[in-house]
C-alpha cells in the first residue's frame, strides 16, 4: 500500500477550501455553468474584495482555472478544474496484490460469493477459505450467486490453514474471522468488510443483500488494486 504524502496535502488544501460557506457556493455555481467574478458577485450579493478573496484561495487549491472570453479578452471566466473535485474525493491510496483472499468464518457463503464476484470484476485472481470452514456451501448461497449469475455449484468450502502462500492482499468479510486473524496477523494487507451473515438469517433475499453488499465494497476497492510492476499474471483458479 502506498499514500502519497504530496496528495494528502493537496486534497488537505481542497478541503480546507471548501470549508467555507461562500466558496462553497462558488463551486456549486461552477458545477453547472462557467462564470465571470462579477455573475458570482452579483448571484450571492457579495463585494468584490471578498469575492477576490474567495477565488484566490479555490485557485491555490487548484480548483478553479481562467480562461479568456472569445467575445471581450478583457473578460475573464471561471470554470472548474476537470476531475478537481472527484480526485479531491478519491482516497490516495494504491494496493498491489498478486493475488486476493476472501476470508470468513464457514467459507461457505459471504467468501465465497466475494472471490466469485471479484473474479469477475478483476483480472488479479481471487480465492476464499474460512477459519472454521463448513462441510457445503449453503445452498441459498448457490441459489442467490446463480441469479446474480455466479457459478457456485462446485465450490467447496477449506480451511485457511490449507492455504499456502498467503496473496498480498486479504480481505475478512466476517467479524469473527477479522477478530481471528488480527490475533495473528498475517504479513500482507488485511482489509475488513463487517458484513452480517446472510445464513443467520437463512432467507433468500438475505443472500441477495449480501451479494449487493459486496458488490458495492468490490467495485469500491477493484479501481485501486494492481498487479505488482513486473510479475506475471497467475493461472485464474477455478473456484472461487
Amino acid at each position: 500500500m502506498s499514500i502519497e504524502s504530496s496528495a494528502i496535502e493537496w486534497r488537505v488544501r481542497v478541503h480546507g477550501a471548501l470549508a467555507d460557506s461562500y466558496r462553497l457556493s462558488i463551486v456549486d455555481e461552477l458545477v453547472l455553468s462557467d462564470r465571470s467574478p462579477t455573475e458570482i458577485r452579483r448571484r450571492l450579493g457579495i463585494e468584490s474584495n471578498l469575492i477576490a478573496h474567495h477565488l484566490a484561495v479555490l485557485d491555490r487549491a487548484g480548483l478553479v482555472e481562467r480562461v479568456a472570453s472569445a467575445g471581450d479578452r478583457r473578460r475573464k471566466y471561471l470554470r472548474l478544474v476537470p476531475d478537481a473535485l472527484a480526485l479531491a474525493w478519491e482516497p490516495a491510496v494504491r494496493l498491489t496484490a498478486d493475488g486476493v483472499l476472501f476470508v470468513c468464518t464457514a467459507n461457505s457463503a459471504r467468501s465465497q460469493l466475494a472471490a466469485a464476484l471479484w473474479n469477475a470484476h478483476h483480472p488479479i485472481p481471487a480465492s476464499s477459505a474460512g477459519t472454521a470452514p463448513a462441510a457445503a456451501v449453503h445452498p441459498e448461497a448457490v441459489k442467490a450467486g446463480a441469479r446474480a449469475g455466479l457459478k457456485l455449484g462446485r465450490a467447496v468450502p477449506r480451511s485457511l490453514d490449507e492455504v499456502t502462500g498467503l496473496p498480498d492482499l486479504i480481505v475478512t468479510v466476517c467479524d469473527r474471522a477479522h477478530e481471528e486473524l488480527a490475533q495473528q496477523p498475517p504479513s500482507g494487507l488485511v482489509l475488513h468488510w463487517s458484513i452480517p451473515d446472510p445464513a443467520e438469517d437463512g432467507r433468500p433475499t438475505a443472500f441477495d443483500l449480501t451479494i449487493r453488499c459486496l458488490s458495492t465494497r468490490i467495485g469500491t476497492l477493484v479501481p485501486y488494486v494492481t498487479r505488482p510492476s513486473g510479475r506475471r499474471a497467475r493461472p485464474r483458479r477455478s473456484r472461487p
